[in-house]
C-alpha cells in the first residue's frame, strides 16, 4: 500500500508539473502574440461581405474576422484577399470586380479609422501596428483583372494590391491554374511571363498558390524577385494534390528567397480529410444531378451544406499545421515559412483550435511546445513575410534606377 501511495503521489507531481509547464507556455504565447507582428497572408473577408455587408469592427455572430477578435489574437497585419471567381475573365467583369473589393478595404479604414490603417509597405505595417491599429494589406486572388494591359500591374500597385495570385481555379490570361487540367499554356502564357517582370518592377510579390506546376517552375526561372505561396501547404501529407506545394518546390522557392505561408484548410492538412471531402462531393453532385443542379447554384449550396451538416467528416488539428511547418523547416530552414489560414474562405473545415483569428496564441504555443523558439515563432509569424516584403521592394527599386 505504502508503494502505491508513493507511485500515486509521483504521478500527481508529475501531472502538476506539466500543468505549471503547460501554464507557462500558454503565457509565453499570448505574451508573444500581443508583442509581435503577426502578419497571415490570406482572409476572404473582402468577397464575404460583398455578399452580406457586416460591421467588422464589432464582434460578428459568425465569420472568422473581426477587429475584435484580431485584436484577442494578436494580429497585426492581414492581408485582404481581393478574390477573383474565375468565370469573371469571360464575363469581363474581373478588373470592375477588383476595384470595387479595393474601394471595400479602403471603406474599412475611412469609417473605422481608429481600429483599422491601410498598409502598402513593410514600414506601413509597423507604424500602424506601432499605433496600436490593425495594418490592411491587399493581396489580389486571380491575376484576371490585369484584363492582358501590362499597365494594369502598375494600376494595380497604386491602388495597393501587394501581392497578385497569377490564376485562381482556371487558367486565365496568364498562366495556368493547378485546379485546370486543360494545362492552356503549358505554364505561364507569353504576356504572364511578362506580368511577372512588371511586377517585380513596380514591386508587387509573385504569388504562387493556385498555379499549376509548370506555371511554378516557370515564375522561379523569370522573377528576379523572391515569391510567395500566400495560402497553400505541403504536397508530402497529402499526394496527389497539386494545390499544395511538393518538397521540391519548397526547395526551390526557400532557394529564390521565398516563403510558403501555411493554408489551414483541413483538406490542405491531412489527406484523410481530403480524401473523405472528394466522396462526399461526387456524392453530393451525383444527386444535384438528377435534379439539374450544380453546386455553385443556391438551391445546390443548400443541399450541399445539409448534408455536409448530417454527415460530418470530422477536422484536422492545430498540431497538423505545425506538422506542416516543420515539414518546411526540416526541407530548408525556419525563415521560409509563415500562416496564410484562409480565413472565411475554406468554409466549415478549419481546424479544431484555429476557427477564428482568435485563435493564433493555440497555434503559438503549439510551435513552442514543439521545441520553437522565441525568435523563431516570430519569424514564422509574420517576419519571414516582412522580409521577402522588403526584398521584393529593394528588388522594385533597383530596377526602376535602370530606367
Amino acid at each position: 500500500m505504502k508503494l502505491l501511495a508513493c507511485v500515486a503521489l509521483f504521478a500527481s507531481v508529475v501531472a502538476h508539473a506539466q500543468s505549471a509547464g503547460d501554464g507557462e507556455l500558454r503565457s509565453r504565447a499570448e505574451a508573444l502574440a500581443r508583442e509581435m507582428i503577426i502578419v497571415d497572408t490570406h482572409i476572404d473577408v473582402p468577397d464575404m461581405l460583398r455578399e452580406r455587408w457586416e460591421d467588422i469592427s464589432q464582434r460578428l455572430p459568425d465569420g472568422e474576422f473581426d477587429y475584435p477578435r484580431a485584436k484577442e489574437g494578436g494580429l497585426k497585419a492581414p492581408f485582404m484577399s481581393i478574390f477573383i471567381d474565375a468565370a469573371e475573365e469571360k464575363k469581363g467583369t474581373a478588373y470592375n470586380s477588383a476595384e470595387e473589393l479595393i474601394d471595400m478595404v479602403g471603406k474599412f479604414t475611412r469609417d473605422w479609422p481608429d481600429k483599422f490603417g491601410l498598409a502598402g509597405s513593410v514600414s506601413d505595417v509597423l507604424r500602424i501596428a506601432g499605433e496600436g491599429k490593425i495594418a490592411l494589406c491587399m493581396g489580389m486572388e486571380n491575376g484576371a483583372p490585369i484584363q492582358g494591359k501590362i499597365e494594369n500591374v502598375a494600376h494595380f500597385y497604386s491602388r495597393g494590391i501587394r501581392y497578385i495570385t497569377l490564376a485562381h481555379g482556371k487558367d486565365n490570361h496568364i498562366g495556368d491554374s493547378s485546379y485546370d487540367t486543360t494545362r492552356t499554356w503549358h505554364g505561364l502564357s507569353p504576356f504572364g511571363k511578362q506580368v511577372v517582370a512588371e511586377m517585380n518592377r513596380v514591386g508587387i510579390m509573385v504569388d504562387v498558390s493556385h498555379i499549376s506546376d509548370e506555371a511554378f517552375f516557370q515564375v522561379m526561372e523569370i522573377s528576379k524577385a523572391p515569391a510567395i505561396a500566400s495560402h497553400s501547404s505541403c504536397r508530402f501529407f497529402t499526394p496527389g494534390f497539386e494545390r499544395n506545394m511538393s518538397d521540391e518546390m519548397i526547395r526551390l522557392l526557400a532557394k529564390n528567397g521565398g516563403v510558403i505561408q501555411i493554408n489551414f484548410g483541413s483538406s490542405f492538412l491531412t489527406d484523410g480529410y481530403r480524401q473523405k471531402e472528394l466522396a462526399a462531393r461526387k456524392l453530393i453532385e451525383a444527386h444535384l444531378a438528377t435534379l439539374s443542379l450544380t453546386r455553385a447554384d443556391s438551391a445546390g449550396k443548400v443541399y450541399e451544406q445539409n448534408y455536409l451538416r448530417d454527415h460530418p467528416l470530422g477536422y484536422a488539428d492545430v498540431t497538423d499545421v505545425v506538422s506542416h511547418i516543420t515539414h518546411v523547416v526540416n526541407l530548408v530552414g525556419v525563415d521560409h515559412v509563415g500562416f496564410g489560414s484562409d480565413f472565411d474562405g475554406v468554409g466549415d473545415e478549419l481546424p479544431t483550435g484555429l476557427k477564428d483569428v482568435s485563435q493564433y496564441p493555440n497555434l503559438i504555443y503549439q510551435l513552442l511546445k514543439a521545441g520553437y523558439t522565441n525568435e523563431e515563432v516570430r519569424k514564422i509569424s509574420g517576419g519571414n513575410l516582412l522580409r521577402v516584403w522588403r526584398e521584393v521592394e529593394n528588388t522594385a527599386r533597383q530596377l526602376q534606377s535602370l530606367k
